[in-house]
């Protein structure tokens, strides 16, 4: 089984990993997408007021984005360490044991504006990115990661549980033919009527993920995710074709 998560606006700064390898990360064939957005992130963020602009930040969130004039030479710490928010804080990769870390990393892929979709164990610097920005010079991101991203994807061992924000898929599409499942996060009102969740999603998410790392949950189908899910307090239901209902509240 594969996971695809989204990523976070905000991240832990910091890190005692080497520099940015893109060599290293997970997907290998992306390394010319990823070399030509890191490279056009470093160049923006050389102009600080431009940054600012073409990313849309305020004041404050300029701050956050200096990291960016450091991409190649700040340090580094596991992706599953480096983001924060509320999903990350309901995973709280660095509480986990090694043993569900190990499972993260072996089943996790974190998508990423900047260098399209890396394992949870892979060493990011800190920067700031998200998808709807556009780099200078390059084309918009959906147009930048969509097919090499999609290619990359190929080949993953099924079944494949997207998590991910829909923006987040539209830059790597999951290929047809993987056994595969996107996951809406609900909640279950009088008579069975369900709801879309949007803030609270992201820690059902979260908590989903940290339970299966936690139990090094083995899962070969989408049928056996249920029955996982049923065992272990979250309620997994059919929802509309290619999709699969996570009932928040449930455990």
């Amino acid at each position: 089984m594969k996971i695809l998560l989204p990523p976070s606006e905000t991240k832990r700064p910091g890190g005692s990993g080497a520099p940015l390898d893109l060599g290293a990360l997970a997907l290998p064939s992306l390394t010319p997408q990823r070399e030509e957005a890191v490279a056009g992130l470093a160049a923006l963020a050389a102009d600080p007021a431009e940054m600012a602009r073409a990313l849309r930040l305020t004041p404050r969130q300029a701050e956050d984005a200096e990291p960016n004039a450091r991409l190649r030479t700040s340090p580094t710490m596991p992706a599953m360490d480096r983001f924060t928010g509320v999903l990350y804080d309901a995973l709280d990769a660095p509480g986990l044991s090694e043993r569900a870390r190990a499972w993260l990393a072996d089943h996790v892929l974190i998508q990423t504006a900047l260098l399209g979709p890396v394992g949870a164990a892979d060493p990011l610097p800190a920067f700031r990115l998200s998808a709807g920005h556009r780099l200078p010079g390059l084309p918009p991101a959906k147009r930048h990661w969509a097919h090499a991203a999609s290619g990359g994807l190929r080949g993953l061992a099924g079944p494949v549980v997207d998590l991910r924000s829909e923006a987040y898929r539209d830059l790597a599409p999951v290929p047809a033919g993987a056994e595969q499942t996107f996951v809406r996060v609900v909640e279950e009102g009088p008579g069975g009527a369900v709801r879309a969740l949007n803030h609270f999603n992201k820690k059902t998410k979260g908590l989903f993920v940290r339970a299966l790392a936690e139990t090094a949950a083995r899962v070969g189908t989408l049928g056996e995710l249920v029955a996982w899910g049923a065992a272990h307090g979250f309620a997994l239901r059919a929802g509309a074709p290619g999709e699969t209902l996570l009932v928040a509240g449930e455990r």
